[in-house]
């Protein structure tokens, strides 16, 4: 009998019709390669996990200000020739679209600061209503101007400072750019200042998150220091009871058969072993909104290791693709990473167990969980293949990454009520897959070559974060921005 052939043309696409192609993909692709190489989006099957806590909530507020003097410029800079009522109109005009596109409240006051006893009220109005950030624009380079940004960055909230060209010497910029919390954009680039804002909403957003720590036998609430994240502490006995009392319904296992289908290959896991790790997909997905929380981490080795109940390989796998934080092994630091990187560059991270590669001089990420949508949240999936986890259960979703892409590895240590918290920033580029088997541990081994790290035997940190992208400036801008040491390789 000949083969139906596939909506590309071609004949080795499993013997489907278009339709039955089309529905038997998963709504967490997007859009995925056929065999005969057309990119096709698919309809959704099942309803996706979203963020239930504050942070779904949160909407940013910052305050902006322009500054300049009251008279014609003159012989002074930014001179005659620039005209200052066309340039406040048009920053106007692009700083409330972008606080709009990234759903920021705005409070732009309407006149320029025209001296400094107005710059003193303003900043301590800043400070006394305690927005997320504050975002300064030099519209002049003389008298009050500066000393204005320099007020607002003293005022310890973080600060975005827009410098036009014609605004600012290297002298005019030198002391506040070594101030903390800070950004100082000195171009005509305005990305950069859309950049600032983006940094503002993503501290705002972190401060308002909460994340569902799943771990031991009590219940609490803390707050992580220095970076603000809420964590509601759940007993892992709630995990397994919902868990106990979930179906395999009609919508996991349509969700479990799409993820088979998308799938370049299956080996060793079973359908009821992709079943089971979608159902803890659905578990996760009760929990956060009982808890109205909008991040997971868990302890899943120690809650499940020694059961029957799935790791939540696929779950958390799932989540990220789906834009919520999920760590492994109740990790802080890395649920913070995550974050902190979906929010900024909206695309989901790799958190992994180093191993050195000395031959190579280069690091292995080893973990059992990884995203696919490494390009974006809305973005074509990467490849993947269906396998066992390394203890030879459960099923695992081994994504391929592609040779050559650039990539970011960031890790947070949490800080203290004392002490910030520190981030480790390092770049470099994805050089091969490593097969597990037939080599020994977690059975998605990507190697990457980092740049400046010298010692891959001592390469720091641990649970550190992979992604793609070449963000290593942004990243310390950040740093620098929000009060985080950064320690850069």
């Amino acid at each position: 009998m000949r083969k139906s052939r596939c909506p590309g043309g071609c004949s080795d696409c499993h013997g489907l019709s278009r339709r039955e192609f089309i529905a038997g993909v998963s709504a967490a692709a997007g859009a995925i390669v056929a065999g005969c190489g057309e990119t096709i989006q698919m309809a959704p099957v099942g309803e996706r996990i979203s963020q239930a806590g504050p942070a779904s909530k949160c909407r940013p507020m910052v305050r902006a200000c322009f500054v300049r003097r009251k008279e014609d410029y003159g012989m002074w800079w930014p001179g005659a020739v620039y005209d200052g009522k066309a340039a406040l109109a048009m920053y106007a005009g692009q700083i409330t679209e972008s606080a709009k596109k990234l759903g920021i409240k705005l409070d732009l006051r309407s006149e320029p600061i025209f001296s400094a006893a107005e710059a003193d009220a303003w900043v301590a109005q800043s400070v006394a209503e305690k927005p997320d950030g504050l975002l300064v624009v030099l519209l002049d380079r003389q008298q009050h101007a500066w000393p204005t940004a320099n007020k607002a960055i003293d005022s310890k909230i973080p600060t975005v400072v827009f410098s036009p060209v014609g605004t600012s010497f290297t002298t005019n910029t030198a002391g506040p750019s070594r101030k903390p919390g800070c950004f100082i954009c000195s171009t005509n680039d305005f990305s950069r200042v859309e950049y600032g804002l983006k940094m503002l909403h993503t501290g705002a957003k972190l401060r308002a998150t909460r994340c569902l720590v799943i771990r031991g036998n009590k219940r609490s609430d803390s707050v992580l220091p220095h970076l603000g994240i809420g964590l509601r502490y759940v007993p892992a006995s709630d995990f397994l009871d919902e868990y106990k009392r979930t179906p395999d319904s009609e919508e996991i296992l349509a969700m479990a058969d799409q993820y088979m289908r998308r799938a370049r290959s299956r080996t060793g896991a079973t359908r009821q072993d992709v079943i089971n790790g979608i159902k803890s997909y659905a578990v996760a997905r009760t929990l956060l909104r009982r808890e109205q929380a909008d991040a997971i981490t868990m302890d899943c080795l120690g809650a499940l290791g020694s059961t029957k109940t799935s790791l939540p390989c696929i779950a958390w796998s799932r989540m990220n693709d789906d834009g919520i934080p999920a760590a492994c092994e109740a990790d802080l630091g890395a649920v913070a990473t995550h974050a902190l990187v979906q929010y900024l560059f909206d695309r989901p991270g790799f958190q992994q167990d180093p191993v050195a590669e000395t031959a190579r001089g280069a690091i292995i990420g080893a973990h059992c969980s990884c995203a696919t949508r490494l390009n974006g949240f809305d973005k074509p999936p990467e490849p993947f293949d269906i396998i066992h986890h390394h203890g030879n259960r459960d099923a695992v979703p081994r994504t391929h990454w592609r040779p050559g892409q650039r990539v970011t590895c960031a890790d947070i240590t949490p800080g203290t009520a004392t002490h910030p918290a520190k981030m480790l920033i390092a770049g470099g580029e994805v050089l091969e897959n490593i097969s597990v088997p037939p080599a020994g541990g977690c059975v998605v081994s990507v190697m990457f070559q980092l740049n400046n790290v010298n010692d891959v035997l001592a390469f720091p940190g641990f649970h550190q974060l992979f992604f793609y992208g070449d963000y290593k400036d942004q990243l310390a801008q950040y740093c620098h921005l929000m009060n985080i040491e950064p320690v850069i390789f």
